[in-house]
């Protein structure tokens, strides 16, 4: 897709009606189909997360980029945030290597802006129906460093693939130098507690390399 589209997913003005709690279900309702409707020809997609904070000349920035080029090459549309950091180098990535780009934006008050690099861009006012979009359109996630907003999307994916809501999809952390701590703590705390099972520390892997995560997808993603 070469030209750049952008569909602003619309809240319904509820406010404005001062119409109630039912409304906001026809804001929701159209939130979904929208985003359902543009997302449907999208094709196998891989979405990549990490923090929004990060520059553009940062090694997760530089990795998120290759990655998504390399993706892109390969068949794989790239979803992203919609953001800065991160999420910009991913959809930049892809772009310019000639692939779908797509960016999930949500609606926030500070730090989240829609970076141009997007192909594909869609503005959401609740989070949940985005994770949703996020879940129901890719075939891997992979994790870039991140704050609170990265560790959100991580762990709801752990927790849907663990309770079997969704169907397993490679989950990837890149770096492992970031990650370490965190897999260390699920070892040693989480595990050695009984509070998960030795079986969910296999629903993701850590990697380091770009080319080590496309060739783990393809294991298991089939481009048709």
């Amino acid at each position: 897709m070469s030209s750049r589209h952008r569909q602003k997913v619309d809240p319904y003005p509820i406010d404005a009606l001062g119409a109630g709690e039912s409304w906001r279900l026809f804001s929701i309702m159209s939130e979904f189909v929208r985003a359902f409707t543009a997302m449907s020809e999208a094709g196998p997609c891989v979405s990549i997360f990490g923090s929004a904070r990060s520059q553009p000349d940062s090694p997760e920035c530089r990795m998120a980029e290759e990655l998504a080029g390399i993706l892109a090459k390969n068949g794989f549309g790239v979803i992203s945030g919609g953001g800065d950091g991160v999420m910009a180098a991913a959809n930049k990535g892809a772009t310019e290597a000639g692939g779908l780009s797509i960016g999930l934006n949500i609606e926030l008050p500070h730090e989240q802006h829609p970076n141009p690099y997007a192909n594909l861009a869609l503005e959401f006012h609740y989070f949940f129906i985005r994770k949703v979009v996020f879940v129901k359109y890719s075939q891997a996630y992979v994790i870039l460093p991140g704050g609170f907003g990265t560790m959100d999307e991580l762990f709801e994916a752990l927790t849907l693939i663990q309770t079997r809501r969704i169907r397993p999809f490679p989950t990837f952390l890149m770096g492992s130098a970031y990650w370490s701590g965190l897999t260390d703590w699920l070892r040693d705390k989480m595990l050695a507690g009984n509070f998960i099972s030795p079986d969910d520390l296999d629903i993701f892997a850590v990697l380091d390399q770009p080319e080590e995560v496309v060739r783990a997808i393809k294991k298991t993603v089939i481009i048709k």
